[in-house]
């Protein structure tokens, strides 16, 4: 079968063939004829147009002999190599990424030429030959295609329903009706074409009709586009599962076998005529009504095919990581409560809390007799004092919101203490200090959900609340009714002595809940059992080695995560005192912190790798503060890859006061599984730490590949330190079932404790895919008894058992297969010289969803004195450093005024609410740059015109014209004008002087300034003598002809224009150009000077200003001042007037040329003829 061909040049089928065949088709696929009948007939119609094999001379045959399928597979490898990607030297020796970014920017500055500007894709673009034609027919997918790549099976081969042809010079070769096998007429379906695509046209002719012929069929062979350069075709091989039906073995074959449509081989005894018959019968006449409606937008997209040069695991499998055993220690009293009455009666003069003011002075100490009896107090108001109709408010179990500024601890303390006393659930959110606070609706809905409907606060705070014009609390959007109470101690009512609460805090009922806000901006609340409470609290003590009386400096918020874990819950266990810095006192003084260690001989530290850094910065003149005291630094946001840099420059400066370096400990923890990690220091038995440099390409694909830090492209991490006691860890995929990821592979940490949180709170569904996830082996099997909680944290186990995290699943952005960390792109872009350009750092960087697929997003906060001209240069050396580094483009680079993006309550961006706004277009950016050409390589294939009314109208009737016809044409350019007048000034500048003459006065263009006042204005008259003036210069002193080219530098303005329309009134091409930035001409002046020479310019039209500018001893040092053309300004040139206005001879004519500098470098032009100008 495969050595049949035909030598001779095949003529495309006459239309009213094809129009037989697919009336043909259609009759097959609706059962009207037998396939006998199809075959006599179709065979009967295209019996002229086949040439006769027999007489056809052999050694003929053996030259146009189409390619078997060995000799097709062997050449499929070789041809899907991917394309070798351009080597470039990355080695720059740098400790800080600072300078990586700096090495891989320098390169765009090293080139000297343009580089020629091609758009490259991901997609294989080929001639309409090659297109797929779209799905037309009405009937549903062949059940008769059990496909299996590479293989050859016999069918027959039957035309597209479609009467209008897709091919120039080939007769369609597959078929997307109901009886053909080689389309699917689903959305994901790929076509087959067959391998002798790869051929010349002609060629490919011969081997369609001689298929037609042998009526042979070659079964889920997917070509793709061919390359013009070669003649060769790359195929790739799709299997689909589809339902198998009979298929029949036609005249010749000495197969002996057939395919059920079970897929089980009979005995080829069986009549095929009864197997056709049985296959007429099967098929349905007309298909499901949804069929009609399924959109095939996905279909449409191009599928980034994976890399196969891309890194992949090769480790073994990965296995449970188990921590040290959770030992009790001292006898402990058996709840959290119990020791804060244990303290509160035994030792009530020790101090628990002391709270400082925005000046560093302590304001109040609180001791635990007074938390104790406080605590009591509020426990006592709560259950005995709030009645509703002679019936208690509140009950056990209910929710209560706990509303306190981040400058009160003492408050939130006796707050907290005293629910769990009552039995009741608190639930800390921050402090509304708008009704339109970023985020606030969605903790309003999170109040709501949990059914919250009182508040407890400070007279302070409440008072500081917005106001309704009745003097009460204002309700806030999306709030549920609150009453608010006011905890101060003169509202709370003394309990009696023989009153003593009945809290039980020791079960599985829910001790509190905390707010967590996603990736999408939603607010969720995840319960916290009094279980995992305590064993949290006594995992933490074990960790860090906490004993009684010892000094906590606590930087972080007390109200969620590590902050209230040690500083409110651990703290009591152990009798400690925590001395609270607000966070309005680390703005003022970032040194506070160290100086109440310095102060408290504080043994213990709380802080984030911002607050070290905040030190760094204001260190200086510093002299009498000392750290000996620490023995561990806690380093809450340690899960942040880039925490390593502030840690390592902090241990630098301080180590000389008295800072060891094994006091640094970094911490991974998370709102679901509460701590996951935390470094030991060597006297609890810690390993040593630990530093990986990993590849940022490796890490992309979710693969470990260890690099050096001589490379721009790596990331360097530190260890987060062991698994905490009494834990199990383990190491997951991000997507589908969760399998163990190999030892070299990135994922998803789960931890199994009882210290983890319980739920999300009135959320069954995603509760049960995070708390109750069941990692399994390769072979599918559970690997532990009990289920494990996503963290929502990226990493891996490395040596001596330690945990690395390389990134969060919240930041994640996944462009086509690759992953991208936001806290990674944000570092890069931080690193981008002029450091100082974003203001306080503040950048936000986000994904958004285009075509199916994440776009990067990066939103900054400029500095208020930034120009124009500084941005959208920051901006391109942004996105070049983010294409050297990261090898991703970037959608859409915003820059918004300071202090205008969103705040989170401690002073960082809201990223949930900046991507909202950006979404609406509410962001109200000051310059924005679109890139969209280097990050969209999905875009959907080419679209043909439909030849006929699909089937989709046949239902809806005349709502639908169509199935996606992509075209749209606007009417005649010359219905636009009726008089012969209009018609006659063809071009631009035979417009210009016809307005001159009919509309003399009519105003043109306005000039103003940032001020909005109007400098300078251009009627048509004005314009036109201008213009004139300019065209004149340049025939008598510039001595230019038709066709030069002349590089017109001028700003923004009237100038521009009048140069412009001056060129094409003596025929010259004028070429717009930049002119260079007077205080940064190293940089700019090169461009325009490249741009000159590439144009060909014979001679640059300026204003006096620019003129001088070139011409001085700054540009002189980057540019040799020779080397320019003549220079002619157009400042004080005389008034003449030139003979005749140039007149094309054609509309192809050259009218100018437009340059433009890409963002990643590469000088691109455009020529626009003086028919695509004309109106």
């Amino acid at each position: 079968m495969a050595d049949r061909g035909c030598p001779l040049e095949a003529a495309p089928l006459p239309a009213e063939v094809r129009e037989s065949l697919a009336e043909l088709e259609l009759e097959l696929s609706e059962g009207d004829i037998t396939q006998k009948g199809y075959e006599k007939k179709r065979a009967k119609l295209l019996a002229r147009y086949i040439p006769l094999i027999q007489g056809i001379d052999p050694s003929l045959q053996a030259e146009n002999r189409i390619p078997g399928p060995s000799q097709t597979t062997a050449a499929a490898p070789k041809q899907q190599k991917s394309r070798p990607t351009a080597s470039r030297d990355e080695r720059f020796r740098s400790d800080v990424h600072t300078e990586a970014v700096q090495a891989a920017l320098a390169k765009y500055k090293e080139r000297k030429m343009p580089m020629p500007s091609k758009r490259r894709s991901v997609l294989v673009h080929s001639s309409v030959e090659t297109y797929t034609p779209p799905d037309t027919s009405s009937a549903s997918e062949d059940e008769g295609s059990l496909r299996r790549p590479g293989r050859l099976t016999s069918t027959p081969l039957q035309s597209h329903s479609s009467v209008e042809p897709w091919l120039d010079r080939v007769i369609q070769g597959s078929s997307t009706s109901s009886s053909a096998s080689s389309t699917s007429s689903h959305p994901g379906g790929r076509p087959t074409t067959a391998p002798s695509a790869a051929a010349t046209p002609g060629a490919a002719a011969t081997t369609a009709l001689a298929g037609l012929e042998a009526h042979t069929h070659i079964a889920d062979l997917h070509s793709a586009p061919p390359d013009v350069t070669t003649g060769l075709v790359e195929h790739s091989y799709f299997e689909r599962p589809q339902v198998a039906s009979v298929r029949s073995v036609p005249r010749g074959c000495s197969g002996s076998m057939l395919e059920t449509a079970d897929g089980v081989p009979v005995n080829s005894r069986v009549s095929s005529k009864i197997q056709q018959l049985l296959n007429t019968l099967k098929r349905p006449k007309r298909p499901p009504l949804k069929e009609f409606f399924v959109d095939d937008f996905e279909e449409l997209l191009e599928v980034q095919q994976p890399d196969p040069n891309q890194p992949k695991p090769e480790g073994s499998e990965t296995s449970v990581l188990r921590g040290e055993p959770l030992t009790a220690g001292v006898p402990r009293p058996p709840s959290l409560l119990a020791t804060l009455q244990r303290w509160g009666t035994t030792q009530p003069k020790s101090p628990c809390l002391t709270a400082l003011d925005t000046t560093g002075k302590a304001v109040y100490t609180l001791t635990y007799g007074k938390l104790w009896s406080r605590s009591l107090k509020l426990a006592y108001t709560l259950l005995n004092k709030l009645t509703s109709k002679n019936e208690p408010l509140l009950k056990p179990g209910d929710r209560v919101a706990l509303v306190f500024p981040n400058s009160d601890p003492v408050m939130f303390m006796v707050a907290f203490y005293g629910c769990l006393l009552a039995e009741l659930v608190p639930v800390p959110i921050e402090v509304p200090l708008t009704r339109k606070d970023a985020g606030s609706q969605q903790v309003g809905f999170l109040l709501g959900s949990c059914g919250v409907f009182l508040a407890l606060t400070t007279d302070a705070c409440q008072k500081g609340l917005p106001k309704a014009q009745t003097g009460e609390v204002a309700a806030f959007k999306g709030w549920p009714p609150l009453s608010w109470l006011v905890i101060d101690g003169k509202h709370l009512a003394k309990p009696p002595k023989d009153w003593h609460p009945l809290a039980q805090d020791t079960g599985t009922g829910t001790a509190y809940i905390e707010y967590k806000t996603s990736k999408e901006g939603s607010t969720v609340g995840v319960t916290v059992s009094h279980a995992s409470l305590l064993a949290q609290c006594r995992a933490l003590t074990q960790a860090c080695g906490y004993s009684e009386a010892e000094t906590l400096t606590n930087v972080l918020d007390f109200k969620r995560d590590a902050g209230l874990w040690h500083g409110v819950l651990t703290s009591v266990m152990n009798r400690m005192h925590v001395v609270s810095v607000p966070y309005a006192l680390m703005k003022a003084n970032p040194l506070s912190w160290i100086q109440k260690v310095c102060f408290y001989k504080a043994r213990a530290a709380l802080v984030k790798s911002r607050d070290m850094h905040w030190s760094l910065l204001a260190q200086r003149g510093q002299r009498d503060v000392s750290l000996s005291s620490l023995r561990m630094l806690i380093v809450a946001d340690g899960a942040n890859p880039w925490s390593i840099s502030s840690c390592d420059a902090f241990l630098n400066v301080f180590q000389s006061r008295g800072l060891r370096p094994e006091v640094i400990c970094p911490c991974a923890s998370s709102p679901e599984a509460l701590t996951v990690a935390i470094r030991r220091p060597p006297d609890l038995g810690g390993p040593p730490p630990r530093k990986a440099v990993l590849s940022m390409n490796g890490l992309s694909y979710g693969v470990i590949r260890v690099d050096t830090e001589e490379k721009l492209s790596v990331l360097t991490v530190q260890d987060v330190g062991q698994v905490m006691p009494g834990a199990n860890v383990c190491v997951v995929k991000l997507e589908g079932t969760p399998y163990l990821c190999k030892t070299d592979e990135v994922g998803e940490i789960c931890v199994s404790s009882s210290a983890t949180g319980t739920a999300y709170y009135g959320l069954l569904g995603i509760t049960k895919n995070v708390f109750e996830a069941v990692p399994v082996t390769t072979g599918g099997a559970p690997i532990f008894d009990r289920p494990f909680t996503r963290t929502g944290l990226l990493g891996f186990i490395g040596p001596d058992n330690l945990v690395f995290i390389v990134g969060k699943l919240d930041g994640l952005m996944v462009t086509g297969v690759r992953r991208h960390n936001a806290d990674d792109v944000v570092a890069t872009a931080l690193a981008v010289e002029p450091m100082k350009f974003v203001y306080r750092g503040r950048i936000a960087v986000f994904s958004v969803t285009v075509l199916h697929d994440d776009r990067i997003v990066l939103v900054a906060e400029q500095r208020p004195d930034a120009s124009e001209e500084d941005s959208f240069q920051w901006m391109s050396r942004v996105l070049q450093a983010i294409d050297s580094i990261h090898q991703v483009g970037v959608y859409c680079l915003a820059l918004v005024p300071a202090n205008t993006l969103p705040k989170a309550p401690l002073g960082g961006i809201h990223i949930s609410e900046t991507k909202q706004r950006f979404l609406e277009g509410t962001l109200h950016p000051c310059n924005v740059l679109m890139c969209p050409h280097t990050c969209v390589t999905n875009l959907p294939k080419p679209r043909q015109k439909q030849p006929e009314v699909g089937p989709a109208s046949m239902i809806v009737g005349n709502l639908v014209a169509g199935k996606r016809i992509a075209q749209a044409s606007g009417r005649e350019l010359a219905h636009l004008e009726d008089s012969d007048q209009a018609r006659k000034f063809l071009f631009l500048a035979d417009v210009l002087q016809w307005r001159a003459h009919t509309t003399p006065d009519h105003p043109l263009f306005l000039l103003l300034n940032a001020k909005g006042t109007v400098t300078s204005t251009a009627t048509c008259v004005q314009l036109h003598k201008r213009a004139e003036r300019v065209a004149a210069a340049l025939m008598e002193k510039g001595r230019l002809s038709v066709g030069d080219h002349v590089a017109l530098v001028y700003p923004p303005g009237v100038d521009l224009i009048a140069a412009f329309y001056g060129c094409l009134y003596c025929g010259c091409v004028p070429v717009t150009v930049r002119p260079p930035h007077p205080q940064n001409l190293g940089t700019t002046l090169p461009t325009v000077k490249m741009i000159v020479e590439v144009s060909k310019s014979a001679c640059v039209l300026t204003t006096q200003a620019v003129t001088r500018l070139l011409r001085s001893k700054e540009a002189a040092a980057a540019v040799d001042i020779r080397t320019w053309p003549t220079i002619l300004d157009t400042d004080d040139i005389p008034k003449k007037k030139i003979a005749s206005v140039f007149r094309p001879p054609s509309p192809d004519v050259l009218a100018y040329l437009d340059f433009s500098v890409s963002t990643t470098g590469i000088l691109a032009g455009v020529k626009a003829g003086r028919g695509g100008s004309r109106l």
